[in-house]
């Protein structure tokens, strides 16, 4: 049995009843708009590496070491080192490292970094010098990698040692995510006179599902 316990995330803003009765704008719908955006990224980076206290556990704890290390009855999550203590040395490594996922679990699989990995990785070349790296060819369509779509995340680290830069994998077997009932905006305008609170709260939880369906690339020497 699996357990994947919910954590609260919470904000209040604060507006003058002037300003909610004056403005040429809702307030009321523009201060909830601003903290669901700002939930969403807390939220993204928990997932990544959240401790799982009061918050998801994230994807980059299921390691030896991590937060998350021994909770999954099924282990933590493989890692594949990149044979450098550095850096990413060649696309070579890449291509190792995608086959290193079961081939039931490639074909929904797709890469994971942040946009200055992406950087890095999109100047590697094959045998050939042509670059591994294929950007989309229409709006929003995204990059891919050895065939692969990639998601930039801005969450994830940056290349350096013991760092995980990459992830890849079928995340939607590998990852699940406890989404409650939403935000709750509470409106408070007795507490704070002149000032209206708007208590907002939202609990959401997360936590690796299936270890097979995620691999981690490691920047380190392989021992």
């Amino acid at each position: 049995q699996l357990v994947f316990e919910a954590g609260e995330i919470y904000a209040m803003p604060a507006a003058t009843q002037r300003l909610l009765d004056d403005s040429a704008i809702n307030v009321d719908t523009w201060l909830a708009d601003s903290v669901e955006a700002e939930f969403a990224r807390q939220e993204d980076i928990a997932f990544i590496s959240g401790n799982g206290t009061n918050k998801p556990r994230g994807l980059l704890t299921y390691v030896t070491g991590g937060a998350s290390d021994g909770v999954h009855p099924g282990g933590n999550l493989d890692t594949f080192n990149t044979g450098s203590a550095t850096d990413i040395p060649n696309g070579d490594t890449l291509i190792d490292f995608k086959y290193q996922l079961a081939a039931p679990y490639r074909q929904n699989a797709r890469f994971l970094m942040n946009s200055q990995t992406a950087a890095r990785i999109a100047k590697l070349k094959d045998g050939d010098g042509n670059y591994l790296w294929r950007e989309g060819l229409i709006a929003d369509e995204p990059a891919s990698l050895l065939g692969r779509p990639v998601t930039i995340d801005e969450a994830m680290p940056d290349i350096g040692g013991d760092a995980y830069p990459i992830a890849f994998g079928d995340f939607q077997a590998g990852y699940l995510i406890n989404d409650r009932i939403g935000m709750r905006v509470l409106r408070d305008p007795f507490t704070s006179k002149p000032f209206v609170l708007f208590y907002c709260t939202k609990r959401v939880g997360g936590g690796v599902l299936d270890p097979n369906a995620i691999k981690l690339l490691k920047v380190a020497v392989n021992a």
